[in-house]
């Protein structure tokens, strides 16, 4: 059985040179953070090992002391500053990657999980989070249970039993919640010219974002879809709401993004069951689900259909996340469709996110044979069957008009090299 003691007294255990696995996403326990900021001391020599994204978490682990290290998957703003003092480790990997990578460590001293008071069978519940969770949990050394009443109860393929936990901490805390925004008229567009590639009874995937938000809003018409993603957000409940999506576990995920609400809604909601990465993002399980359609976003997309998905002139914004798992997987799909999403110009206006070719100080996300589809707000690029020549023309064709002739003069530069 577990001893019960306060996340305060978890972090006066903390030693230097200690690694603490600490969840990301709406999995991390922000009474654990808010408990190493009243005593930053304790993380004097200690490392901190997750996979936490911009824009979502923002606990600066690295932040809270001058000795304190961070090992991540994703560029955060607190760990640029630590690349020169070699306190900050990034490493450049998938989900897939990622998950691998956390199973593999047998130096996680301690594991930091948020999970529901146990039921009456003594298990407990990890809320809207599985993703990395199962990877590390039986693994570390000692294993901390933050058990927050106010997470609900969720159904998953993994689930924590009372008796495996070591230090129990009994602390109702706000779960991490997540405002994705309204879509912009630019985005419903880019949204429109995905409902036609969409077909009903496809199992759709999609990564988290305001034209995903888009998307899913305009495929209310559809039948009998099914998710298996990630990440999800409120606005599936539209789908499920006025019957696209229907049926116990047809929602499959790993991680919910959204309000309390939400969080609640999944739990009661027969429509949704939560599955680890190793699970979601399993190119051969993807690939054995038919007619499996994902759905994801680039940074810009070059004339020969390379994808450059988290870096801007070098300077890396995230990580490619499932990207590459999703893609893999939808191409081995029968009847799969891999279908890239962009506005046509950065938010400023100032440049085309549909370039002659990616500039090779940023990372290519996706071969130029991975991607099936590319879609911004002027239409749609069918690159599957096409020759090289015309992918460039048909990438030009959805390209902003005051761009297209500039790109296809480029484009005749290159072909004349070759």
């Amino acid at each position: 059985m577990p001893t019960n003691r306060t996340l305060d007294a978890v972090v006066v255990s903390l030693r230097p040179g200690m690694n603490i696995y600490v969840p990301g996403v709406s999995g991390e326990s922000l009474a654990f953070y808010r408990a190493l900021q009243a005593n930053p001391e304790a993380c004097n020599g200690v490392r901190f090992i997750g996979a936490h994204f911009p824009g979502i978490n923002h606990s600066d682990y690295i932040g809270l002391h001058q000795a304190a290290r961070q090992r991540n998957y994703f560029m955060l703003p607190g760990l640029r500053e630590g690349f020169a003092s070699g306190r900050a480790e990034l490493l450049p990997l998938d989900y897939q990657g990622i998950y691998r990578d956390l199973a593999g460590m047998d130096d996680i001293d301690i594991a930091i999980v948020q999970v529901s008071p146990p039921d009456r069978h003594g298990i407990c519940s990890l809320g809207p989070c599985q993703d990395f969770i199962p990877a590390v949990w039986r693994r570390a050394r000692q294993r901390v249970a933050h058990v927050n009443s106010s997470l609900p109860r969720t159904r998953g393929a993994f689930s924590i039993r009372w008796d495996e936990i070591d230090i129990a901490c009994d602390a109702p805390w706000e779960v991490l919640s997540y405002d994705n925004g309204q879509p912009t008229e630019l985005q419903g567009r880019i949204a429109a010219h995905v409902t036609g590639l969409v077909r009903d009874g496809d199992t759709i995937e999609l990564g988290i974002g305001k034209i995903q938000s888009a998307i899913i809003s305009s495929l209310k018409s559809h039948r009998n879809l099914s998710i298996y993603s990630g990440m999800v957000m409120a606005p599936v409940l539209e789908l499920i709401d006025t019957g696209v999506i229907r049926g116990p576990e047809s929602i499959q995920i790993g991680v919910a993004l959204g309000s309390s609400d939400f969080y609640q809604r999944t739990a009661e909601d027969p429509s949704f069951f939560y599955r680890p990465v190793g699970d979601t993002h399993d190119p051969c399980k993807i690939a054995a689900i038919a007619n499996f359609c994902a759905i994801n976003s680039a940074v810009e997309v070059d004339l020969f259909g390379q994808v450059n998905a988290d870096s801007i002139n070098g300077r890396q914004l995230a990580g490619v996340g499932g990207l590459p798992n999703f893609v893999q997987g939808a191409r081995m799909s029968e009847g799969g469709r891999s279908i890239i999403v962009l506005p046509s110009m950065s938010d400023n206006g100032r440049f085309s996110r549909i370039v002659a070719a990616i500039p090779t100080s940023c990372n290519t996300a996706i071969a130029r044979q991975d991607a099936d589809y590319v879609v911004s707000e002027y239409g749609v690029a069918m690159l599957r069957g096409l020759s090289v020549h015309a992918r460039a023309e048909a990438l030009i064709a959805i390209a902003h008009p005051e761009q297209r002739d500039h790109l296809a003069s480029a484009w005749s530069i290159m072909m004349a090299a070759l």
